[in-house]
């Protein structure tokens, strides 16, 4: 090579030598296997609880020390986000207060489920909700006493008003119902940390979002933070959004949130009742956040915990019974 070139391709070859130098040696260790996309960023920017006994979380460990370790970093897509606490009938006291003190040492916001309202499932099998009006205030109570001052978002009561729109509630338990929520809406708000949105369905289920205008308002909805959608369901965020937008214009302009825990894929084809059950195929939706980019809508939740089971169908275990097989293909198919 003639000296002028030598001298021309001698930067190129000590640069070459200088990043090889600073490269890491050769490991025969394997890279460790990454997370899902956008996980870790998505965790970090949520306001909301974690909650380190969940379903998943626990799944995720037996797993990992059974040495299921593929299976278990997908289930960290459900594992490692934040879902909502549903609590039922009982003494709810213990468990928020659990659940509070978690969200406080993590400063961030956890997420409840009040669902004992009377009559809860319309005599329907299996029946669930407090006994009577009496014992539901008191109940109401001792869920917000657990609260106190903790950063909390209640969704209340899933079904509630729906269920008296579609007529599934019986004419005789309506303005009860309407009292009782009025008054748990007020009762939540007393603690200065709490947000409340009430329960309208989804758009697949009350069809017109005008049906649920004044119900909403008997239900204490001008008091209230605002109403969530698709509570269990799997309607999309865009049907969500427009049909929560419809229901905001005539009610003075409320805010709502989306539960997008299974909605990734949107809702099984066919018969609503079959296509809410456990339906194959699906998977998670956006992660929770209160980034919606819509001015209108609060933040996407994962209300329903994803793999708890909606019912019997379909091979699944009873209601709300942890199903890690479902689990398991709702993270695979997810799109983060």
């Amino acid at each position: 090579m003639p000296p002028a070139a030598a001298r021309r391709r001698l930067p190129t070859v000590l640069g070459l030598l200088l990043l090889l130098s600073a490269a890491p040696a050769c490991s025969e260790e394997p890279p460790p296997e990454p997370g899902p996309p956008g996980a870790a960023a998505d965790i970090a920017e949520s306001p909301f609880w974690v909650d380190p006994r969940s379903d998943a979380a626990r799944q995720v460990a037996e797993w990992e020390a059974a040495g299921r370790n593929s299976d278990a970093q997908v289930l960290r897509r459900i594992g490692d986000r934040p879902m909502a606490l549903w609590v039922p009938g009982g003494d709810p006291g213990p468990e928020i207060r659990r659940a509070a003190a978690g969200a406080r040492a993590a400063g961030r916001t956890m997420v409840l489920v009040a669902h004992n309202i009377p009559d809860r499932d319309c005599d329907r099998h299996p029946a669930g909700g407090a006994k009577d009006a009496r014992a539901y205030r008191s109940w109401i109570g001792a869920f917000a006493d657990g609260i106190r001052d903790t950063k909390a978002v209640v969704i209340l009561e899933p079904g509630a008003v729906a269920h008296v729109v579609d007529g599934c509630t019986r004419a005789e338990h309506h303005a009860e119902r309407y009292r009782l929520l009025s008054e748990a809406v007020d009762r939540l708000k007393r603690n200065r940390n709490t947000k409340v949105y009430l329960d309208a369905g989804d758009p697949a289920w009350i069809r017109d979002p005008m049906d649920l205008v004044a119900p909403l308002h008997e239900a204490g909805l001008e008091r209230a933070d605002g109403f969530a959608l698709n509570v269990a369901d799997f309607q999309p965020d865009a049907a969500a959004r427009a049909y929560g937008a419809k229901i905001s214009k005539r009610a003075g302009n409320k805010h709502f949130v989306i539960d997008t825990s299974r909605n990734g894929d949107g809702p099984l084809p066919g018969d609503r009742a079959q296509a809410s059950c456990n339906p194959p195929g699906r998977s998670l939706g956006p992660a929770p956040t209160d980034r919606t980019g819509d001015p209108l809508v609060d933040a996407y939740l994962w209300v329903k915990r994803p793999g708890e089971s909606d019912g019997t169908c379909r091979g699944g275990p009873t209601a709300g019974t942890w199903w890690p097989d479902y689990a398991l293909g709702l993270a695979r198919r997810a799109r983060e």
